[in-house]
């Protein structure tokens, strides 16, 4: 059992305090009644007023103030596993984290544009499953196949030109790794590769063709300009100077769109400039929508179950209860002399 809203238990302190007002109140009103007459005198007076009834409403009101806190505070009890049926296709993000990627030849940099591309997309996506692969001179495994999207944009978000050691870009391994996302060889499924295209490896037309024979489309986005821009390095946001090769001269990175098309073209696919945002996003998901859905279950642990709903019924039956109970004497009950309220 859990209890989802802890900070309202503070407001059992409220319970000692209608105590005490009770029992101050009853102080002081047999303190008035005695002024005014005699214990005898106040008893013929008054000859159906119960001595219980006024503690058992405190009683029933305690209680009631107990529900309505416990139904605020809402435990909840227990756990269930549930299979939910979805109906989606399995989506992999590769991008791009070299170097070259820090250009700003479209803002902010190629990087964080790729970045908002993805976040777009994912915005876009319904029931799919999908997983992220960061590469470079190498390829990294960042998020596995999913279909938790807050864990997946957060994972994104932490993605940066360090993550991956090796320098340069190897578009091949980034294409076999995503490869081995997808187990299930029945299912359609979908790369979708981002970079500026600016591949050091040989074998990134070769690793598209075995992808495209295992069923993998590979849609391609290329961020950058082809006129380019030089590559800064920053020390706390500001720019320092540039990135320089063995001549010392200031290196200029150029998107290469050619190298991307050649590989969507390979898997039949398409490929795509990904300087307008919403231009991508609205291709992606045509991109989507023509492609038949899979059907598959995910076993999930549900949340516990919420119990606030007993609390408050119990509560509003008490102070149901509470209202119509009066002080005075039941008439059958004061036959049985119960509490020794009859007069002697």
């Amino acid at each position: 059992m859990e209890l989802e809203q802890e900070k309202y238990l503070y407001l059992l302190f409220i319970l000692p305090v209608v105590l005490l007002l009770f029992l101050y109140l009853q102080f002081w009103k047999r303190k008035k009644q005695r002024e005014f007459a005699d214990a005898v005198l106040l008893k013929r007076l008054s000859p159906n007023k119960s001595t219980f009834k006024p503690v058992l409403k405190l009683v029933l009101f305690l209680l009631a103030i107990t529900g309505l806190i416990f139904g605020l505070v809402n435990p909840r009890i227990g756990t269930r596993v549930e299979t939910i049926k979805r109906e989606g296709i399995d989506v992999v993000f590769a991008i791009d984290v070299s170097k070259s990627m820090l250009a700003e030849d479209i803002a902010p940099n190629r990087l964080e544009k790729s970045k908002q591309i993805v976040s777009q997309i994912i915005n876009q996506l319904g029931s799919d499953r999908i997983g992220i692969v960061a590469y470079a001179g190498s390829a990294y495994p960042v998020l596995p196949i999913t279909t938790d999207y807050g864990v997946a944009k957060m994972f994104l978000q932490s993605m940066n030109t360090d993550m991956v050691s090796s320098r340069g870009t190897a578009i091949n391994e980034a294409i076999n790794l995503a490869s081995t996302y997808f187990d299930d060889k029945e299912t359609n499924k979908l790369l979708i590769l981002i970079s500026d295209g600016e591949d050091h490896s040989e074998g990134a037309q070769g690793a598209a063709e075995e992808a495209n024979k295992l069923g993998l489309k590979i849609l391609t986005i290329g961020v950058g300009t082809e006129k380019g821009g030089p590559i800064p390095i920053k020390r706390n946001g500001v720019t320092e100077s540039f990135l320089r090769d063995k001549s010392d001269q200031v290196v200029v990175t150029k998107m290469n769109p050619e190298i991307l098309k050649q590989i969507s073209k390979a898997t039949n696919s398409n490929f795509i400039l990904g300087n307008n945002t919403k231009q991508v996003t609205e291709f992606v998901k045509n991109a989507l929508d023509g492609i038949e859905k899979n059907k598959f279950e995910n076993q999930q642990i549900a949340e516990y179950d919420s119990q606030f709903q007993w609390f408050l019924g119990f509560a509003l039956l008490l102070l149901f209860g509470d209202v119509l109970l009066s002080e005075r004497k039941t008439a059958w009950v004061k036959k049985m002399n119960l509490f020794n309220e009859e007069e002697k």
